[in-house]
């Protein structure tokens, strides 16, 4: 096992702790804290002289002097004690680490997105598709909320979307699969763009109700379905391409798609020990993890690595490695990146109340979702060479984030859905909180939103918007048609940033 992922394995997913830094109060300069003590001597011999040497003493003035003299110099002796034993422990403390919440991360220029939807889209579309011939059906609300894909739309190219959904209808049952009850028809179209000509079409019977596609580049798609993963082409010509011994539930592409990350059900049997004790037989099973996380170069199939782990991650995943946020003092999150050799490499830091989402949005630049101390999201673009590029807000009534990154990764769609009240950890969402699924463009160099528009149906797993490999054109399920908008060239990456990329 390769050293990052032996660390992935024994952190990320199997025994994660937090990592946490002690307080240390900020040191005294000892050459300005303790007053040069001769002075003060000096300054209390003078004084003596002048009691003693008064032409005019009346009984008893001396011993008043000599009293006052004895209280100013044991009051100036005290302070100067406490003076140097404070001195002490701050130059004992000089060679002690620096306090980590003191080391906050650079000040952006918060940047908030307003949650008043758009009465209709920000550009008018420059081509609009029906949907009646393909006999396309809203899902039924009740899904709303079980994140089912019901539907998904995706570009090829820049002048092809393949668009599947979910359609009613009877099943074949395979012999001895009888109360499989996860099989669905999806019906798979390929349209041009602007005619709204059907290039081709056909009929799946896939299983599951995760997602289930995924663009590649030059006009192909990954296509899951139970325990098989498959490569389409855009006359959806379908190749079998990895089994598993146990159904795929979720899948990851670093943006180079050199390697691919899946996540499989595949429980170890469990074996019981019996054994006596003194009060009685005890029945000890295995605790092994029921999940798979498997590492693929995508181009060959070879397997790079394999690890069991207790629970469904995406890992955010790039050319170079993997991201891993780890806690610090207090709300601090130091983002580092494991690379494949084996070595780290400190990134950035970010604030949040939650551990951070991180999503790459090309290989030097990704994405940090937070939980901002005040309530709601921060989103915060960083630079693999650790340059915080600009952070947008949205409030707590924008949740359930899903993003779509465009070839290059100059820009990204970001979908949320819109609720009638704040959602947080201990504030469920029910599907008749929900107003409407917002979606917006928006330039990874710079964070401007360039279109925002509601789709309708919405679908809380997505599927209802689409940008193009170029981020110059959105498609969006709007009522009964796909509307397709063409958008401005993005704006390119800071050098700083293109320069990491280059190394």
């Amino acid at each position: 096992m390769s050293p990052i992922f032996e660390r992935f394995s024994r952190w990320l997913f199997l025994d994660q702790k937090s990592h946490s830094a002690r307080v240390i109060p900020r040191c005294l300069n000892p050459e300005t804290a303790v007053p040069p003590l001769h002075n003060t001597a000096s300054n209390g011999r003078k004084y003596s002289s002048m009691a003693n040497c008064s032409p005019q003493r009346r009984p008893g003035a001396v011993n008043l002097a000599r009293l006052a003299f004895s209280l100013t110099l044991f009051s100036l002796v005290l302070v100067c004690a406490l003076e140097v034993a404070q001195a002490a422990a701050a130059q004992k403390k000089k060679s002690l680490p620096p306090d980590p919440s003191a080391l906050r991360p650079p000040q952006l220029k918060d940047h908030f997105l307003a949650d008043r939807l758009p009465e209709k889209p920000t550009l008018p579309p420059f081509a609009t598709i029906p949907l009646d011939p393909m006999d396309f059906a809203e899902p039924n609300p009740v899904y709303l909320g079980n994140r089912f894909t019901m539907a998904s739309l995706d570009f090829l190219d820049e002048d092809h979307i393949l668009f599947t959904f979910r359609v009613p209808g009877l099943i074949r049952r395979t012999p001895g699969k009888e109360d499989d009850d996860d099989e669905h028809n999806i019906r798979a179209v390929v349209i041009a763009i602007p005619s709204g000509t059907i290039k081709a079409q056909a009929i799946w019977v896939l299983h599951g109700r995760d997602r289930y596609i995924w663009p590649l580049k030059g006009g192909r798609f990954l296509i899951r379905d139970g325990q098989e993963i498959s490569v389409g082409d855009e006359r959806l010509r379908v190749k079998p391409s990895l089994s598993f011994p146990g159904p795929v539930l979720d899948l990851t592409m670093d943006p180079e798609e050199q390697y691919l990350v899946t996540s499989s059900h595949e429980p170890v049997a469990r074996e019981s020990k019996t054994g006596a004790s003194d009060d009685g037989p005890v029945d000890d099973h295995s605790t092994a993890p029921d999940y798979v996380l498997r590492v693929f170069r995508r181009a060959s199939g070879d397997v790079l690595n394999v690890m069991r782990v207790r629970n469904v991650e995406r890992i955010p995943i790039n050319s170079q490695g993997i991201l891993e946020a780890l806690q610090g003092y207090s709300n601090q999150w130091k983002i580092d990146l494991a690379d494949f050799q084996g070595g780290t490499k400190h990134i950035a830091q970010v604030v949040s109340q939650c551990m951070p989402k991180l999503e790459f949005l090309s290989d030097s630049e990704f994405l940090a979702t937070t939980c901002k101390p005040e309530g709601g999201f921060g989103l915060i673009a960083i630079t693999t060479s650790g340059q915080m590029l600009w952070q947008d807000s949205t409030s707590g009534y924008s949740v359930w984030p899903i993003l779509r990154r465009t070839d290059a990764g100059l820009r990204f769609l970001h979908e949320t859905l819109a609720a009638t009240r704040e959602i947080g950890a201990y504030w469920a969402l029910d599907r008749t909180d929900v107003k409407a699924q917002r979606v917006r463009a928006i330039d990874a160099a710079d964070g401007n939103v360039v279109f925002e528009a509601t789709a309708d149906p919405v679908l809380d797993a997505g599927g209802n918007a689409a940008i193009s490999p170029s981020g110059r054109r959105v498609a969006l399920l709007s009522g009964g048609k796909i509307e397709i908008f063409n958008l401005p060239p993005p704006p390119p990456l800071p050098a700083a940033a293109t320069r990491s990329a280059a190394r």
